[in-house]
């Protein structure tokens, strides 16, 4: 029986793959540092949690700005419950007011 390292051609693969899996790992964390996600380990928890008070008063500002457009949405479903209102409102009522006003008086 050969030993394994005895046949170079059946470690090539192998060394191929493990340097494909390395450099992916290596290219992942690298997007995830230039793009500002926390690296995390294993279980999904950051190792490096930024507690300063920069990201803090960046989520006070998303919350406020997140109650801004909640609000601007609600304001707007009004709005469109009106349209809706006027729109589905007896279509014909309007038809009927202008051809009265087309009618010649006697």
């Amino acid at each position: 029986m050969e030993s394994i390292l005895a046949n170079p051609s059946i470690l090539w693969p192998i060394g191929f793959a493990c340097a494909v899996v390395t450099l992916g790992w290596v290219a992942t964390t690298w997007m995830r540092i230039k793009n500002g996600y926390p690296l995390e380990n294993q279980w999904g928890k950051a190792v490096y949690p930024k507690t300063d008070n920069e990201a803090v008063e960046r989520v006070k500002l998303l919350t406020q700005e997140n109650a801004e457009l909640r609000a601007e949405i609600g304001s707007m479903k009004d709005r469109l419950a009106n349209v809706e209102r006027i729109v589905t409102d007896d279509s014909h009522r309007l038809t009927n007011e202008i051809e009265a006003l087309r009618a010649p008086k006697n």
